[in-house]
């Protein structure tokens, strides 16, 4: 079931940095947030009440879920979308794809959870990889204040994502099963986009385009309702560090749709960083997959030995 959520995660996030793209034109890009996290949020909280989904929740769960939806469903997408004003989005993304780095740090700081070698291992050949896949953007890149700017947003907004996911461990920890609290986080996370969107004094426009639309709309539904809610069960199930490695993965998908509708084309580079992510993949999971086969093993020879 893991593996299944995995696969479908990496493939609705990474369709999502083209719907992404689709969203910049005349609305404000925070509005645009909004906009698409209001949408979720009122389709899962509707679902949930009509399912009998929601659980019952006190005072003191929802400041974490208020603290979450701040950090994973406001400031980090703001963070993100600033930082590509200043530098090429492959930077971006090869800065994003390091959220694996600080679950593992944080798990490590807030649950005692260890940092395995072999993750270490396979982030280095994950990174390198995304290096490879934006080595283009990357050599044309020059050292400057808006370069540092830029850096800083996207280290700013990776923080707020992993500190989201440490949030979402909490809230599991305390029985708040992840659609509860993605429900509830999303809420919060729109009312945080609000006070941002009158501090700036931006205005509520509107593109009723087909292209804005559907793109909002696909953002809203399989990227935000089914995509938090798988990522935060996969966060629960394999970790904080092992889910976020998804983030190195989404990239490779991008590039694919971007070969389909803005013409990329594959270089040398590029089918280096692919065969790297996906060997990163394998070593990063590969004492989690053999620990599991163990446990699996030892399982079916117990079962053996009962029935004999």
């Amino acid at each position: 079931m893991s593996l299944i959520l995995y696969v479908l995660l990496v493939c609705i996030w990474g369709l999502s940095w083209i719907a992404i793209k689709w969203q910049h034109g005349n609305v404000a890009l925070e509005v645009s947030i909004l906009y698409r996290f209001c949408i979720a949020a009122v389709i899962m909280l509707v679902a949930g009440k009509l399912l009998k989904l929601l659980q019952s929740t006190s005072y003191q769960n929802h400041i974490w879920f208020a603290l979450q939806g701040a950090s994973l469903f406001c400031f980090n997408f703001i963070a993100f979308y600033e930082a590509t004003a200043y530098i090429p989005s492959g930077l971006v993304a090869l800065l994003m794809a390091t959220t694996p780095l600080f679950n593992s740090i944080h798990s490590r700081l807030f649950f005692g959870e260890p940092i395995t070698l072999n993750f270490l291992f396979g982030m280095f050949f994950g990174l390198a990889g995304i290096g490879f896949l934006f080595a283009n953007e990357l050599s044309a890149l020059q050292l400057s204040l808006a370069t540092f700017y830029g850096v800083f947003y996207s280290l700013v907004g990776t923080w707020c994502f992993s500190i989201g996911n440490m949030l979402s461990v909490k809230n599991t920890n305390k029985g708040i099963l992840p659609f509860t609290a993605t429900s509830y986080a999303m809420a919060y996370g729109c009312a945080c986009l609000l006070i941002v969107i009158f501090l700036k004094e931006l205005s509520f426009n509107f593109e009723f385009t087909m292209l804005y639309i559907s793109s909002l709309l696909y953002l809203a539904i399989p990227a935000s309702v089914l995509g938090f809610t798988a990522f935060l069960v996969l966060v629960n199930r394999i970790g904080a560090s092992n889910a976020a490695y998804i983030l190195v993965c989404t990239p490779v998908i991008a590039l694919a749709m971007s070969s389909i509708f803005e013409g990329y084309v594959w270089s040398l580079n590029a089918s280096m960083g692919l065969v790297l992510i996906c060997l990163g993949n394998v070593v990063s999971r590969l004492r989690t997959d053999i620990v599991s086969w163990r446990h699996n093993w030892f399982k079916w020879r117990q079962v053996d030995l009962k029935k004999r």
